[in-house]
């Protein structure tokens, strides 16, 4: 990075994050802190109204935004693409705000840049990963937590789970305190503290129904960071099966979830997942049909049995 663009960064980095010291602006542009002083300087003579308080650090002065830069194809793209991602998978609010926001930015972009960037963005496509894109109750749904979660008001709700391969679920009303939205596998996932379990717990909202937002507050504890949260690893039953090598390289880009190791042998590929219960994993070692044996639990060897009894009895 040259003098110029780093001057251009640091104005963006205090535009952004109001207060950095000089240690700071020098730990992200990977120089020291007299080269720092030093463009700070240099900003000042530009014009620019940096701002320096004694043990507090720089910051921009109240009012000052810069004007819209410029972005490369590449830069261009990315912000296309994400606006398009937003579209699919958020909610209708959103949705309409990234479409606005695709306008705009090529709307400011030069036309050989818009014309790149557009022969790139139609070369990518983006496919739900898992599950079929979000349904438009599902988009409600996503609006109502997003709130939810911005003004700490707690939410009533249904939930339904599925308890066996049966397809037996289990309904149960919750109350939550709702922590963050988070994107799994194409299935959009809500972390909250449920009132019912006294504990953090997850939940699909393709499960939910009858949302309701109550008048009840909370507050999300001050040690709570989405981006660092870790879920407990409470998949202790080890599940081992053998695959056939004519279907291995479709057990390998099928990337479950619960897989662990994959190790190729004579006999075949041996597949270790790790899940919490066998119905979890079922549903898929029956979908390779006769291509896959299971080795271990035994517990899940009977299910197979049965399961394969009673489609034969069906036919």
């Amino acid at each position: 990075m040259n003098k110029t663009e780093r001057l251009l960064a640091i104005v963006l980095e205090l535009q952004r994050k109001g207060v950095l010291r000089a240690e700071d602006l020098a730990a992200i542009f990977e120089t020291s802190r007299r080269t720092i002083y030093r463009d700070i300087q240099a900003l000042s003579e530009a014009g620019v109204p940096v701002v320096g308080s004694p043990g507090l650090g720089y910051s921009l002065m109240e009012g000052y935004f810069l004007p819209p830069v410029s972005f490369t194809v590449e830069e261009a793209v990315v912000l296309l693409i994400g606006a398009d991602f937003i579209e699919q998978k958020f909610d209708i609010s959103y949705g309409a705000r990234a479409q606005t926001s695709q306008r705009k930015i090529e709307a400011i972009l030069p036309e050989s840049v818009r014309r790149e960037a557009t022969r790139v963005r139609t070369s990518i496509r983006l496919l739900a990963s898992g599950e079929a894109v979000n349904s438009g109750q599902e988009k409600e749904y996503i609006e109502t937590w997003r709130q939810s979660i911005l003004e700490e008001r707690k939410v009533n709700f249904y939930y339904s789970k599925v308890t066996s391969a049966d397809g037996d679920k289990r309904d149960s009303v919750r109350t939550v305190a709702p922590y963050g939205l988070v994107l799994v596998s194409g299935a959009w996932i809500l972390i909250a503290r449920c009132d019912l379990r006294q504990e953090l717990r997850h939940f699909r909202l393709s499960r939910m129904s009858n949302l309701t937002v109550l008048e009840d507050r909370f507050k999300v504890p001050s040690n709570f960071n989405l981006q660092d949260y870790q879920p407990a690893d409470d998949r202790h039953l080890c599940v081992r099966i053998q695959a056939n090598h004519t279907i291995s390289d479709k057990i390998k880009e099928s990337n479950n979830f619960y897989m662990e190791s994959l190790e190729d042998h004579q006999d075949g590929l041996i597949v270790t997942l790790r899940v919490r219960q066998i119905e979890e994993i079922l549903s898929w070692v029956l979908g390779w049909g006769a291509e896959v044996v299971v080795l271990e639990p035994e517990s899940l060897r009977d299910r197979v049995r049965e399961e394969a009894e009673r489609m034969l009895k069906r036919y």
